[in-house]
Order: C-alpha cells, then structure tokens, then sequence
C-alpha cells in the first residue's frame, strides 16, 4: 500500500477534494401508452401491471427476471 511521504496541508486537501463533483444520468426519455417515462440507458427496467404492481424486469424487450 502506498503511505504518504510527508504530511499533506488542510488546505491541498480541501483544494483536491474540491475538484470532485457529480456528473448528471443520461436519462432515455421513452412514451408508452401515452406515458412519458425517463430510464436509465442499459438497465432493466421493472414491468408493472395496470394497479402498478411490479410483474418482472425486462431489458431489451426480454424478461430478465422476477421481480
């Protein structure tokens, strides 16, 4: 494991950490019968039934699990 030489200061610390920031999903705007849903790109999404109750997860239109 690599161990630090010397001591690094609070304030190149704060400086390194301050350079991280969050990046925004890409979401994938789909319509469905009329609704409009935004999903995440290559990632199954959860199929559910008129009351709303999940059904089993589909991905490229093949079931891929039981939900």
């Amino acid at each position: 494991m690599a161990v630090p030489k010397r001591k690094m200061s609070r304030a190149n610390t704060r400086a390194r950490r301050s350079q991280w920031k969050a990046s925004v999903p890409q979401l994938v705007k789909t319509v469905e019968n009329g609704r409009v849903t935004y999903s995440l790109p290559h990632q199954a999404k959860v199929v559910t039934d008129a009351a709303g109750n999940a059904l089993f997860l589909e991905y490229k239109g093949r079931k891929v699990a039981d939900a």
